[in-house]
């Protein structure tokens, strides 16, 4: 079995009281004898968690903060999220990494896979070897293998057994959320929508660093109750002609909320986010019904990324979202050496325009530096909806 950290690191007084709350929240998890598992990646299953009883946390880092020291042993020219997230992992400044004792990681990139080898050195790792492919016989059985050799792995470090009904009963849970943050991101099918884009996904991202399922179901469905009871009232923080956005891409969250904010500050809306912290993840139940573990395998597989060839679900959810949500136009946020994205931009804007879609694509990375020429760009993009 693992040896659980318990302790706060040696920097915690120089932390901002947001981060020293949430080191504090993890101690007292730690505290209770609860076990914590971090992970990058919506291809992770988190029944498998829940169901051994444990705490799961996203650990993608979104801050620029620790990306020096990180330089200092990866490449400059590197996706911002794989050097962000290393290098809190070797500051002891995120309190998920720092207390999570297990990090699973996937293999949708080959940056972070490398750099899991090196996080390898200073966390206790286990990596998830993802197919590319959705479709085939041999990728359904690859990953669910994949997912038995992750259960097998969270028993033996954490002393647990974890049992069908156990991970029916998590499946069940996690549906309960994937239909409340659903039913909270669908208000802005609303015109106006009764909230902005920035506040969705400042809800939606919030949500994962949530630990107690009964307080978060609670908080999601208070939310959902007081977004409704004030538009009802007649709030309306949106003009009714606001253009209305749909954002696309890569996990967005943190410094990258900049790009949601010079396009709302341009006079649009973004109504919906296709990307991991929204519908990608939320628009799908898994099934309850059958062998739990090939359920939450056959769920995790067909999530719509990138990385997957062909990505038809990608190209099928966002056409759907753009009708659901009566969306203007689409903007897709890539960040600087993501090569998956990069490169499916090409298509996902031929997909659009081929269908009279209105696209723009806005790369950019955890600085600040751009955020006049994204305003400048979003801004012209706006003004010809």
């Amino acid at each position: 079995m693992i040896q659980m950290k318990t302790e706060l690191p040696q920097v915690f007084e120089s932390f901002a009281e947001a981060r020293q709350n949430g080191f504090l929240a993890m101690k007292k998890i730690k505290d209770s004898g609860t076990g914590v598992v971090g992970q990058f990646c919506t291809y992770t299953p988190q029944e498998i968690f829940t169901a051994a009883g444990l705490v799961c946390v996203g650990l993608c880092s979104t801050s620029d903060e620790t990306i020096p020291a990180a330089e200092k042993i990866l490449p400059s020219n590197l996706c911002p999220l794989i050097k962000s997230s290393y290098g809190f992992a070797i500051t002891d400044k995120c309190p998920y990494m720092y207390f999570s004792d297990l990090v699973v990681g996937e293999t949708t990139c080959d940056g972070k896979v490398k750099m899991y080898e090196l996080l390898a050195k200073e966390k206790n790792v286990h990596i998830l070897e993802l197919p590319r492919r959705q479709d085939t016989l041999e990728a359904k059985a690859l990953w669910r293998a994949e997912l038995v050799r992750l259960k097998e792995r969270v028993e033996k470090d954490f002393g647990v057994t974890i049992t069908d009904d156990n991970l029916r009963d998590a499946i069940r849970r996690r549906n309960v959320e994937r239909r409340l943050l659903k039913e909270l991101y669908e208000l802005s099918q609303l015109t106006p929508p009764p909230i902005t884009g920035l506040r969705q996904l400042q809800i939606l991202f919030g949500a994962q660093f949530k630990f107690d399922w009964h307080e978060k179901v609670a908080e999601i469905q208070r939310a959902i109750d007081s977004i409704r009871a004030a538009y009802e009232a007649g709030e309306r923080p949106v003009s009714e002609a606001a253009p209305r956005i749909l954002i696309t891409g890569c996990p967005m969250g943190g410094v990258t909320e900049k790009v949601i904010k010079v396009i709302e500050e341009a006079g649009a809306v973004v109504v919906a986010f296709e990307n991991c912290t929204g519908a990608k993840q939320m628009d799908r139940q898994c099934r309850e019904e059958g062998d739990p573990l090939t359920n939450i395998a056959d769920h995790y597989l067909q999530i719509g990324c990138s990385v997957m060839t062909p990505d038809n679900n990608r190209f099928e959810l966002l056409e759907r979202l753009c009708k659901q949500f009566q969306v203007d136009g689409v903007v897709e946020m890539t960040l600087q050496a993501c090569h998956t994205y990069a490169v499916e931009a090409h298509s996902i804007k031929a997909f659009l325009q081929e269908k009279g879609m209105p696209y723009l694509q806005l790369e950019t990375d955890y600085g600040t530096a751009d955020i006049g020429q994204l305003s400048t760009r979003a801004g012209a993009f706006v003004e010809m909806l």
